[in-house]
């Protein structure tokens, strides 16, 4: 949600009463709960993974900590997943940046047994 200059991460109940919190603070995208409910994964923009402890508080969501996970994730800005995370919130896959030059260019040689008789 960009309710400011930056984009942030939000979360409300749905449905339900209460308001809703703000669960980054310098900027986020792509957030991802964690199956208990009790994290909030999401991407900063300085492409770090961040990891938000929440607790419930009756109708309203407490953000307890917020950490830093690892970085380089790739942000597409689109409708690409960059990273998922498993239900127990211990691993994740990840879209990284290959960092490989270009391919080799292929050399097909057709009839090479041809060459074999000379």
């Amino acid at each position: 949600m960009s309710e400011s200059q930056r984009q942030e991460v939000y979360a409300a109940p749905f449905p339900g009463e209460g308001g809703k919190v703000q669960i980054s603070t310098t900027g986020g995208a792509d957030p991802r709960w964690r199956s208990d409910g009790r994290e909030i994964y999401y991407v900063a923009p300085d492409s770090r993974l961040m990891a938000a402890e929440v607790r419930a508080n009756g109708p309203s969501l407490e953000v307890v900590r917020v950490e830093a996970l690892f970085g380089g994730l790739v942000v597409s800005g689109s409708a690409v997943i960059s990273y998922d995370v498993s239900l127990d919130g211990q691993r994740f896959l990840v879209t990284m940046p290959s960092g490989a030059a270009a391919p080799e260019p292929l050399t097909v040689v057709q009839n090479w047994t041809a060459g074999l008789k000379k």
